[in-house]
């Protein structure tokens, strides 16, 4: 069957936005923070862009948005936002990668660890089974929106120097070079269509099919991951 689907963590995520904004805004404002510190200038600044476009889509304020771009070019004072990513398997070999935004290094540390500990895993290296890429999701009915075909859409794609294209029920998943990752969703939004989320991920090379009993435990720990304050994202060796 299918394990964690990256589909349904984007729409678990927004939907936490009503019930928990607070903490949606603080994780949205250290992502803006962190790709600040390549420059202000959203523009020049593809990272920042998008983290200001999500933030946007979330509604959050324009004061909060100014700031967390200030703390980040250094206009600001106040505590240092780091980026860490922990490591680690849960049974039954379920492969996972944290990435954390963080002013507090040992407290999102000893959280991300007990939160293994209590679903029967522990931090361990795992990262030789993933690859840095380029991921931008496109929801089915955008394509279906703008008459376009799945097939002709994957063929143009591959002209512009995509790596994989994989369609599934909520829509399409293109697979890019990170250098190519912002020229890709430029291209598909000059087309007409509005990307559900553009994002450098851990992609793993080997995935894990997994039984529905193990499903219902492992989206009890994604809900735990979703709802901490420090994560900001995580990422799977689960097959889709």
């Amino acid at each position: 069957m299918s394990g964690h689907s990256k589909w349904a963590t984007t729409h678990r995520q927004k939907e936490l936005v009503d019930a928990k904004r607070g903490a949606i805004f603080t994780k949205l404002g250290n992502v803006i923070t962190i790709a600040a510190r390549k420059g202000g200038d959203l523009n020049a600044n593809p990272s920042l862009r998008a983290a200001v476009d999500r933030a946007r889509e979330a509604s959050m304020p324009k004061d909060n948005i100014e700031r967390a771009i200030k703390k980040g070019t250094g206009e600001l004072g106040g505590e240092i936002v780091e980026e860490l990513y922990y490591e680690g398997i849960v049974p039954p070999g379920i492969q996972i990668v944290v990435k954390c935004l963080t002013d507090n290094k040992n407290r999102s540390g000893s959280t991300v660890r007990h939160l293994f500990t209590k679903n029967g895993g522990s931090f361990s290296a795992v990262l030789w089974n993933f690859s840095q890429l380029g991921v931008i999701r496109v929801a089915s009915e955008q394509i279906k929106e703008k008459h376009l075909s799945n097939e002709e859409l994957e063929l143009e794609l591959i002209d512009q120097g995509i790596i994989d294209f994989k369609k599934e029920t909520e829509g399409i998943t293109v697979y890019t070079d990170v250098k190519d990752l912002q020229k890709i969703k430029d291209y598909l939004e000059k087309k007409g269509l509005k990307v559900d989320s553009a994002e450098i991920e851990y992609v793993a090379k080997d995935k894990l099919e997994i039984t529905a009993a193990d499903k219902e435990k492992m989206d009890k720990f994604f809900e735990e991951l979703d709802g901490n304050e420090d994560v900001n994202d995580y990422f799977t060796n689960l097959a889709d």
